[in-house]
């Protein structure tokens, strides 16, 4: 499907230059002569190299379109992480490198969308939220301000995140994980 380049958005698939690349990053641009245009960073989906491009609102791209599946996440080894259909309980694996961050979020049992192209798994959406635990994380300073009050911590899988200062080692909280940001407590 052909889309203009001032349509393009982040986490959107393209076909370019003879290649899938992942929407990363855009950034609309007008300058002060000239026309405006989508400055945008991508990553292709099979090598894993990364690229920056200018589309002007007049070119065309190929918006790939994806095919989504539900499943369920059974474990991760060295290089990959496993996954299972709902429906037909066929099993498939995707690699950590295609997956990034992503993979240490992951929880047994938990319930994933996995867009395909051809048959080919390329991406996972998370849901929205996961609850982890905070393996350790700094004591809050007395008397800071409030909106300096933020502490680094460590979650369970290693991810550093920004918490509040009310927030101690083996709490466990709700993490977005769209932006990898604290949003509560857990009780």
């Amino acid at each position: 499907m052909k889309i203009l380049g001032n349509e393009i958005k982040t986490g959107m698939i393209i076909e370019h230059k003879n290649d899938l690349w992942s929407v990363l990053k855009t950034q609309h641009v007008k300058p002060g002569k000239g026309g405006a245009f989508n400055q945008l960073e991508l990553k292709s989906v099979k090598k894993g190299t990364k690229l920056n491009e200018r589309f002007r609102s007049s070119d065309t791209v190929e918006k790939v379109i994806l095919e989504d599946k539900k499943f369920s996440f059974l474990y991760d080894d060295e290089n990959s992480c496993h996954f299972m259909d709902q429906t037909n309980f066929e099993q498939i694996q995707i690699g950590k490198s295609l997956l990034g961050d992503k993979s240490k979020l992951l929880k047994e049992n938990m319930e994933v969308n996995v867009q395909f192209y051809d048959d080919q798994a390329l991406s996972i959406d998370l849901p929205s939220s996961v609850e982890l635990k905070i393996e350790s994380t700094d004591a809050a300073i007395k008397g800071q301000t409030a909106s300096s009050s933020y502490k680094p911590a460590i979650l369970e899988n290693g991810i550093k995140i920004m918490v509040p200062p009310f927030i101690d080692a083996d709490d466990k909280i709700i993490l977005d994980t769209r932006t990898l940001e604290y949003v509560k407590k857990v009780k």
